[in-house]
């Protein structure tokens, strides 16, 4: 590798060096410094995992290769709820309950209404086509079409219990067990990958699994300084906590994927940029929705007390899994153009900002406040969309069984 072809892995190893030090320092600065370079930081790592899941796929599936940069990039969300699971368990009395149900909302429904929308808008004004996905991605819309299911099933007992866990990281455990069969299949790849594509066979696989580990290490020391850092700097400006919570911290721990899946869209990869945020959204709603109640156990010292969860956190769930049961019966035709990429991110515009309408919608109906009412009613729509599509084409979800092939 030249120099040339080695100054963005320079710059990007670079741009991580300040979050690594202020791990290390603890120095006394403002919230927004911190927010920044800590950023800088996590955007860096990003880089780096984008370039090493490109190689990665010359030598093990690119299923498989997706599920792991997905993994890594996620590393972020993993580390701010689990920290909030586990202060819940030592401190049930307190609302670290609901930040770790908030958090874990919050980011699963970024990733399908802002993160698939945006990859399937920009590539359909860029490209004028609906992105078509792999037949081979009808794994993940398969196993997240039944974590889905039965995270539906979560509110209507109105309990996450350990054995929820144990279902929903088995669903995850069954999907990286197929996809890690799949035979490796041709890739191209530019720029800075291209240059550790060129690399000798041994040299390649070291360096990309250093990539790795190094990304997932920038990621996992300055998540959460990156996370408190916007936290407080939101409540220096009077923002609710629990919104702080919800989208804030999520927006910072996404980054690096958004990041990713932007670069492969904008590149005319959309299949594997949406890809990449399926397996996310995937490893999501069963491995970080599956480790909730298990930390909370192993906090608490027992696994008998369920999560402590009220009626508000009940129906944020639920509102969760009905887009997710949406957004699959929108993805089983295995493409998504630009009206349906539209329908979701209207949607979540609207269930994001409820909130703020909701009161005036209760004045002009003349109706009193029902608390989280809109969240009921955003997620009966994300069911009737759903029903009727089904119906309309009632083979449209049958078709993914074709998902549990190697």
């Amino acid at each position: 590798m030249t120099f040339r072809e080695s100054v963005p892995f320079i710059v990007a190893i670079a741009a991580t060096i300040p979050g690594i030090l202020l791990r290390v320092v603890h120095p006394d600065i403002s919230p927004l410094l911190m927010a920044s370079l800590t950023g800088l930081a996590i955007l860096g790592a990003s880089f780096m995992l984008m370039w090493a899941c490109e190689v990665a796929q010359m030598d093990i599936p690119q299923t498989l290769a997706l599920a792991v940069v997905a993994l890594i990039a996620v590393l972020p969300e993993y580390a701010v709820d689990m920290y909030f699971t586990w202060m819940a368990g030592q401190h049930p009395e307190s609302n670290y309950a609901h930040y770790a149900i908030a958090n874990m909302t919050g980011a699963n429904r970024l990733l399908i209404g802002i993160g698939w929308s945006a990859i399937a808008i920009l590539y359909a004004l860029r490209f004028r086509k609906a992105v078509q996905l792999e037949e081979e991605r009808r794994s993940e819309l398969l196993f997240l079409a039944l974590a889905t299911a039965y995270a539906l099933v979560i509110p209507l007992k109105g309990t996450l219990e350990w054995y929820d866990g144990v279902i929903l990281v088995s669903l995850y455990v069954w999907y990286i067990r197929i996809a890690s069969k799949r035979p490796c299949t041709d890739c191209e790849v530019e720029g800075p990958a291209e240059a550790l594509a060129h690399l000798p066979r041994n040299t390649r696989r070291l360096t990309t699994l250093g990539l790795f580990l190094f990304a997932a290490g920038v990621i996992l020391c300055d998540a959460e300084l990156f996370s408190e850092s916007l936290v407080a700097s939101g409540k220096v400006l009077g923002i609710n906590e629990f919104l702080l919570v919800q989208w804030l911290a999520p927006i910072a721990s996404e980054a690096p994927e958004f990041i990713v899946a932007i670069m492969f869209a904008t590149r005319g990869q959309a299949s594997l940029a949406l890809g990449s945020l399926i397996s996310s959204k995937l490893n999501q709603w069963t491995l970080l929705v599956g480790m909730i109640p298990g930390v909370f156990a192993v906090s608490s010292g027992s696994i008998n007390p369920p999560m402590p969860m009220d009626d508000h956190q009940m129906h944020e769930l639920l509102l969760t899994a009905a887009q997710s049961l949406f957004a699959v019966v929108l993805l089983a035709r295995m493409r998504l153009g630009l009206r349906g990429a539209l329908v979701l991110l209207a949607l979540f515009i609207g269930q994001f900002a409820a909130p703020l309408y909701e009161p005036y919608v209760e004045n002009l109906l003349g109706i009193p406040h029902m608390p989280d009412g809109l969240h009921i009613v955003y997620s009966g729509l994300y069911i009737a969309l759903a029903l009727g599509m089904m119906l309309y084409r009632p083979g449209r979800l049958l078709q993914l069984r074709e998902g549990l092939k190697v």
